[in-house]
């Protein structure tokens, strides 16, 4: 493998060094590829540290949702982008899809309003109430007329936060079948991961068609002006990463 010289200068740095030395048997390839993941997601967790002090030297109110097919690891992307940023001025909050009690009367909203972020933070959404637009119905967990009456209310719920000064992101990640297969696999052997694939919606292909259906109206009717879905469809973890990181510093108006 021929080098250039900014392949030196990478490979020369400390973080180039670590790669290194990481393993005996050196593949320089590989070396690089993980040396220049790493620098640029530093580079982003320190944009991502001077968005959270605007957010709090603004009072500013920041909702950040992340869905996505199974194995489009929603949980390890959070934990990692904001792993340098101020715990005291962001929350992770998660809402595993559940069955709600027959007869529920109540506001389905309720519960996510009183989530909602103060002044000076920023609330991250491992899914949202946006279950209900996707994997409640195909579980059983709702009605076909609770499905109904979520999708002619949410987008009106969005555009209540919106209208009340709350910055609302919205990520969709999307993965391939021979990756998603892939990444089942891998984690089907380990048992410290092995549950991680316990309700994953792979059982058939006819259950993946009703899901597709699903997002794709989701998609269409909750993808507004004022609340438009990103979608990231990449294949590996490092762009998945990357991608979903820059869009959200693309989408909130800090002074860079």
């Amino acid at each position: 493998m021929v080098l250039s010289k900014e392949d030196v200068e990478v490979l020369n740095s400390k973080i180039g060094i670590k790669h290194l030395l990481a393993n005996k048997k050196i593949n320089l390839e590989k070396v690089l590829k993980a040396t220049r993941h790493e620098l640029k997601l530093r580079e982003i967790q320190s944009e991502l540290v001077r968005l959270q002090l605007w957010v709090i030297e603004n009072d500013k109110k920041v909702v950040v949702l992340f869905h996505g097919g199974d194995s489009s690891e929603k949980s390890t992307i959070i934990r990692k982008i904001f792993s340098h940023n101020n715990p005291r001025h962001f929350r992770v909050e998660v809402n595993l899809p559940h069955k709600h009690e027959s007869g529920e009367n109540g506001y389905y909203f309720k519960k996510f309003v009183e989530k909602l972020p103060q002044a000076g933070e920023i609330v991250l959404w491992d899914r949202s109430w946006y279950n209900r637009a996707l994997f409640e119905p195909i579980l059983g967990m709702c009605t076909e007329d609770e499905y109904g009456k979520f999708m002619d209310q949410v987008n009106n719920f969005d555009k209540m936060m919106v209208d009340s000064g709350i910055i609302l992101v919205k990520f969709y990640f999307t993965v391939s079948a021979d990756e998603q297969a892939d990444r089942y696999n891998e984690l089907k052997k380990s048992p410290l991961t092995r549950w991680k694939t316990e309700h994953w919606i792979k059982d058939s292909p006819k259950t993946l068609k009703k899901y597709l259906k699903y997002k794709e109206a989701m998609f269409e009717k909750t993808s507004t002006d004022y609340a438009p879905w990103i979608e990231i469809d990449k294949d590996t973890r490092e762009e998945e990463l990357i991608a979903a990181a820059e869009h959200l510093l693309n989408s909130i108006p800090y002074k860079k």
